[in-house]
């Protein structure tokens, strides 16, 4: 009895262990499932900044196919990270990218409220860490995407949207107060129609080894809020292209061009330079104005199924109506890694660090970035 009595305390400790090992070889094994089942992947939301402080949450991502005896079918994915900080900030983001059996239908939804700080610099293609002015923005943005393919590999839809921002100046006389060009400075609602052509070859929209992807919108923003607020229209041009060098080397090159078309348009509407996807390196809004050019090339090597890195390097602007060129173009470049948690549908955990130009006086703008899926 006593024997059997030990046996079971040993084998209920073990249960939890074994389980952790098995999750572990898993997630480490470089063999590829080919059963296309769904995939989920929590993982932990860490950071710290000094205008929020530490920053902690939980991020996620479920992946799924909506047929799963059709290899062509495309997988659906859907994205949820919340985060709180120290200071009283919260971002929640949800994304969704949904395919229909056949890819005949597509689905795109973006959902985010966010209460955070940020540093304003003014607006143009050429602003000074010295204007420096801090801000604390609330935002809510919604938007949905409904596209519909009548054509083999072309894809016609139509969007809604609608945007909500507030804000507050931490920064008494700062640029962000004393400049009368800036509207809306206590923020504004905008609510948009749109539409959308895209074409796409692409072998897989998670990570595409080969094929083209175009895609162009145009969306309108009616008169519906306060006489002051926003009235025209937005163009979103994005171009990408993907090469295999090899099994295992893959060369993807992407080209965007936003403009924002309109009367009296607010500063929180204007075009911004800089994120996690594209011109990595630079503070997300150091440069904003109503056009924005950039492109960037990605050299992708992953050496086997559950790891690979990269390099990258790009060049953009952003610069005001009626006023383009090519000259002040900026350069950014970096590496990252790659960890793929569904080897099957090319899901990844990345993990970047882009540098950007070196200004007089200034330090050499750089990030560092921690992101699901891939850049483009």
């Amino acid at each position: 009895m006593k024997r059997s009595f030990a046996f079971l305390i040993l084998l209920l400790v073990s249960l939890p262990g074994m389980a952790q090992m098995k999750l572990i070889k898993k997630m480490l094994s470089n063999e590829k499932d080919t059963t296309r089942k769904a995939s989920f992947l929590p993982i932990p939301s860490l950071g710290y900044a000094q205008e929020t402080g530490f920053e902690f949450g939980v991020g996620a991502i479920y992946s799924y196919y909506t047929d799963r005896e059709d290899t062509l079918t495309r997988s659906s994915n859907f994205s949820l990270n919340a985060t709180y900080s120290t200071k009283k900030t919260y971002n929640i983001t949800l994304k969704g990218d949904a395919w229909s059996p056949g890819n005949k239908y597509h689905f795109i939804g973006d959902v985010r409220v966010k209460k955070m700080p940020f540093n304003f610099y003014g607006i143009g293609n050429n602003t000074l860490k010295t204007d420096e002015d801090k801000l604390v923005m609330n935002q809510f943005k919604a938007q949905f995407d409904a596209e519909k393919s009548f054509l083999k590999n072309a894809y016609t839809g139509a969007s809604v949207g609608f945007e909500h921002y507030k804000f507050a100046d931490q920064t008494t006389g700062g640029i962000f107060s004393n400049n009368a060009t800036i509207l809306d400075k206590d923020g504004g609602s905008v609510a948009y129609l749109g539409l959308s052509q895209s074409y796409d070859t692409r072998n897989s929209n998670n990570y595409p080894t080969k094929g083209f992807f175009g895609r162009i919108t145009y969306q309108y923003a009616p008169h519906l809020f306060d006489a002051e607020s926003f009235t025209g229209s937005q163009i979103k041009v994005d171009i990408r292209n993907f090469w295999s060098v090899n099994k295992k080397i893959v060369i993807g090159v992407q080209g965007i061009y936003y403009t924002i078309q309109g009367t009296k348009t607010p500063f929180y509407l204007l075009q911004q330079l800089g994120n996690d996807q594209i011109m990595r390196g630079y503070y997300g809004g150091r440069y904003r104005d109503e056009n924005l050019m950039a492109s960037q090339a990605e050299l992708r090597y992953r050496f086997i199924n559950r790891f690979g890195i990269v390099a990258f390097a790009g060049v953009g602007k952003v610069f005001n109506n009626g006023n383009f060129d090519f000259n002040s173009l900026k350069p950014n470049y970096g590496v990252g890694g790659r960890y793929f948690f569904d080897t099957a549908k090319g899901l990844s955990v990345r993990i970047d660090y882009g540098v950007g130009e070196k200004l007089a006086n200034e330090k050499r703008q750089s990030g560092f970035y921690i992101s699901l899926a891939e850049a483009f």
